[in-house]
């Protein structure tokens, strides 16, 4: 026998014996991606789509994690948790007073009109207003809420910005002005469980008319938000509903309180006011940027990007933004846009949204029906190369492209049957 093949095998011989040598360790299989299993309610290749982002993505784990943010209201849930919140509190008098019985400290942007009608129609002196009973009162609240205007048609708000605020959406916040955060909370959750336990299509009576009783959460994108977890993206939920309301329930698709942005106001004394957070340039107080349209830009980029300052309002760098985005309104459309992955639309029908979501100018946008009574096909073309875009001064004006092209009118071609 050659004498080095002799040393060798006894050396390994003498290794084995005295456990100094041990095979080499079995190559690890590749993790399985995690899948998204429901099909039902997926338009063509959308949910294809998805599980190719979520392999990406699998395949290329380590490093800073990978950002997907959703809306809320009509895109995780069918419905809104902000009116259910606001039809929960006027059924249950826990509307309070404004301060100094003055409507106009609810908000900088309530006309003298509005803050008037509500003047005439609820009580002064009380506690909490009596809108359980007092119909008057609660049609009024919820004209200027739900409408914008008051029950005899003039103008609520006035003077804002309509690519930052909207101030129907902080209204809401700011009436919850005087109760603590877990005070919120538990209306919420009041709320939330009436709505999830009523039928689909109930209604509730709310002053002297009916309003929607019941909220139902998407069983697609619950799925979605958890795969997209389990796969290591960091996952957040951004919405223009007040911020302890989200909290509740955004818990139900496993996402937690530190991820989930909404309206926030300041507190005094443990209490909420009436006065706004600032994002970017805009100051504490100032109420001039909430969770809505370029508003939600500035919030992801501040809270989860950590973009502070006046940069925070402006589109980061590619490899600073959200990979995946989705949402179902005009509201969402500067998140959407920042995405740099995939963006995902359900179809309400909004006219900026779709016409850019169907423009598709980069792929990056996929369009589905709502997973719960869907919109039927829009029958007239949106009118993207003329009023399809709204300025910051409430002006209606074409859809433009990055390059300042503008978007042809586009036909509604995903909807329900």
């Amino acid at each position: 026998m050659n004498p080095t093949i002799r040393w060798s095998a006894a050396v390994a011989a003498l290794a084995a014996a005295t456990g100094l040598l041990t095979a080499p360790p079995a190559q690890a299989k590749p993790e399985k991606c995690p899948t998204l299993t429901l099909s039902e309610g997926w338009y063509g290749d959308n949910r294809a789509r998805l599980q190719e982002l979520i392999d990406t993505h699998c395949a290329a784990k380590g490093g800073a994690k990978p950002v997907a943010v959703f809306d809320w209201d009509n895109t995780v849930i069918k419905n809104d948790v902000g009116d259910a919140t606001l039809f929960w509190l006027l059924r249950n008098n826990r509307v309070r007073p404004p301060e100094n019985d003055d409507w106009t400290t609810t908000s900088r942007y309530l006309t003298p009109e509005a803050a008037d009608a509500l003047r005439n129609a609820c009580p002064t002196g009380v506690r909490t207003l009596p809108t359980a009973t007092d119909g008057r009162c609660a049609d009024e609240i919820l004209s200027v809420y739900a409408e914008g205007a008051t029950t005899t048609g003039g103008e609520a708000f006035a003077g804002f910005d309509h690519r930052r605020m909207e101030p129907q959406y902080a209204w809401l916040a700011q009436l919850l002005r005087g109760w603590t955060t877990r005070q919120v909370e538990s209306f919420a959750a009041a709320a939330r469980t009436e709505n999830l336990a009523a039928p689909v299509g109930a209604t509730q009576r709310v002053g002297t008319g009916e309003v929607t009783g019941w909220v139902r959460y998407y069983d697609q994108q619950r799925e979605l938000v958890r795969t997209l977890q389990k796969t290591g993206f960091d996952v957040w939920i951004v919405s223009a509903s007040p911020e302890p309301v989200v909290d509740v329930w955004a818990e139900g698709v496993g996402i937690k309180p530190s991820h989930a942005i909404g309206i926030r106001t300041t507190t005094e004394h443990g209490r909420l006011t009436a006065r706004l957070k600032g994002c970017g340039s805009v100051r504490d107080g100032e109420d001039a940027m909430i969770t809505y349209i370029d508003g939600k830009r500035c919030w992801i980029n501040q809270e989860i990007l950590g973009v502070l300052g006046p940069a925070a309002e402006q589109v980061q760098p590619a490899a600073r933004r959200q990979v995946f985005a989705a949402g179902d309104s005009d509201t969402d459309i500067s998140f959407l846009r920042d995405a740099t992955g995939l963006r995902l639309v359900l179809n309400r029908n909004k006219n900026e949204l779709m016409c850019r979501a169907y423009d598709n100018s980069d792929g990056r946008w996929i369009v589905n029906p709502m997973f719960i009574e869907p919109k039927k096909r829009r029958t007239s073309p949106y009118p993207c190369s003329t009023t399809g875009y709204t300025g910051s001064d409430g002006t209606a004006q074409p859809v433009r492209r990055a390059d300042g092209s503008v978007v042809p009118d586009q036909q509604d071609s995903v909807f329900g049957s």
